[in-house]
């Protein structure tokens, strides 16, 4: 059948058209922005190992090419393995329609999105045999970048059936989807990064688990004068579990990250080791991760150093090899932090009073919520010295400010800390994400736990932090602990 013949079965005899098989998982792509709009519906078997679809249907409206192109994607999914399915992209679903034009492959496009958000509800309600032997599944979690792509690529090499999975967190149509590595642009990325190392790829929804989970937190945080660190919470509670969660649903044993972080093994239950590469180290931000959770990550780029990383993609012909890092708030990329937070969390413009630690008034703020400890940029002082900011008090509006010597302290005050050894282990914090390692010691005797409050003596004193952020707690390169930095 001739190309043209191919499409036109399609267009004027689309297969299982308004259909929805009976407990269908559907997902939807489209919609005002192109006009076009398509809905892909598939039904697994529940008693197959593999996951076989059993049954699908499709509904669009639009152009025909999106009509034809829903057509195709049902044809070549029933009866095919999920993690099969997860292997059809575009290219794929234009090749069944004899080709598309390029103003067409659009259709295509939104066909493979539909699929995709469908596929994805129906893998996390799945459960999937394990694959036996050498080729055990692995569930490598792809953002598109340059780092996820060779920790993939290795997973593969090491004889691994790699299956990747990219989560769409975060959509708003203010931000710069290209810049983060959650969007809905950064899962198209990584599923067409995914197909092109032979991988099946699967797309998981967790906009709302998001929102709830780290968003919402961080504004509340925020409106209380905190400064916090979403990405500690959502890797040590949101992303990563959900991603280990889909691991079972697949048979998957282990998931691995491209995180520069390494897993210290022996001596009871596997703890964060910092990663070889101290300048690209992601222990912190890891830092939230639980021991069982470890357990079962894998980190293959936590020997390597970036410039490899780079250069083992440009070996293997990877596109990505020369991109730029995301930026670390996924949610923050293309827009300002004190935008956002009067966008989603209602915290407007509220001008107060700038003082120094005499209380005399210095200048005129736009809302203590938007500043944090440390803070010299924005303040728009008049003063023969530099001023950075020592407090501040939503509750008064006032934002406190003082000489850099004035931020030096000898001890950081912790809450709601978690130790995975003895307090007399810890010898080292960590403050910022990418800070540098202060020495230090706890003097309580604190036995592993929890503990309401714990209060880190530092060897040489150091600026403050920000109330909200975190204080990661090392023993050498070894992660023994966590705690949130009280005022």
């Amino acid at each position: 059948m001739s190309s043209a013949e191919l499409l036109r079965t399609h267009l004027e005899r689309p297969q299982r058209r308004g259909h929805t098989p009976a407990r269908a998982f559907t997902g939807a792509a489209g919609g005002a922005a192109c006009g076009d709009l398509i809905r892909v519906s598939l039904a697994i078997d529940p008693g197959d190992p593999g996951g076989r679809i059993a049954d699908a249907g499709f509904d669009a409206s639009g152009c025909g090419a999106t009509i034809a192109a829903g057509s195709a994607t049902t044809s070549l999914i029933t009866g095919a393995a999920l993690l099969d399915a997860a292997r059809i992209g575009p290219d794929q679903i234009a090749s069944e329609l004899g080709g598309l034009a390029p103003g067409k492959q659009h259709a295509a496009e939104l066909a493979a999105d539909a699929l995709h958000r469908a596929l994805g509800a129906a893998a996390r309600a799945a459960q999937l045999a394990p694959a036996a032997g050498r080729h055990a599944r692995t569930l490598v979690a792809m953002s598109g970048g340059v780092d996820s792509a060779v920790a993939a690529l290795l997973v593969s090499g090491d004889g691994a059936a790699a299956v990747a999975v990219t989560l769409e967190l975060w959509s708003d149509p203010e931000n710069d989807g290209d810049l983060s590595c959650c969007s809905a642009q950064a899962v198209r990325g990584a599923r067409k990064l995914a197909h092109a190392l032979g991988m099946p790829h699967l797309s998981i929804d967790q906009r709302e688990e998001f929102r709830a989970g780290v968003v919402d937190h961080w504004l509340a945080d925020h409106a209380a004068g905190l400064t916090p660190n979403p990405c500690v919470r959502c890797n040590g509670s949101v992303r990563l579990d959900a991603m280990l969660e889909l691991a079972d649903r697949l048979g998957a044993g282990a998931l691995a990250t491209g995180h520069y972080a390494r897993v210290q093994h022996g001596g009871g239950a596997p703890l964060l080791r910092t990663a070889a590469d101290e300048a690209k180290d992601q222990s912190y931000v890891l830092c939230g991760l639980r021991p069982a959770s470890l357990a079962r990550l894998r980190f293959p780029l936590g020997e390597l150093h970036k410039p490899r990383v780079r250069e083992i993609a440009r070996e293997a012909g990877l596109s990505v090899a020369g991109r730029r890092d995301s930026q670390d708030l996924c949610f923050l990329a293309g827009t300002r932090s004190d935008a956002f937070l009067a966008r989603h969390g209602g915290l407007q413009r509220r001008p107060g009073e700038v003082v120094d630690v005499a209380g005399r008034v210095l200048g005129e703020h736009a809302g203590a919520h938007a500043y944090t400890v440390g803070q010299r940029r924005g303040l728009r002082l008049r003063t023969p010295e530099p001023r950075f900011v020592l407090a501040t008090d939503v509750d008064t509006n006032t934002v406190t400010v003082g000489a850099r010597e004035d931020l030096r302290t000898s001890a950081i005050a912790a809450r709601e800390v978690t130790l995975h050894r003895p307090a007399h282990a810890v010898d080292g914090v960590r403050v910022r994400a990418h800070g540098r390692l202060l020495r230090c010691a706890i003097e309580q005797r604190l036995a592993p736990g929890e503990h309401e409050r714990v209060t880190v003596a530092l060897d040489a004193p150091a600026e403050r932090t920000a109330p909200g952020q975190l204080a990661c707690l090392y023993a050498g390169d070894i992660v023994v602990g966590h705690g949130t930095i009280a005022a």
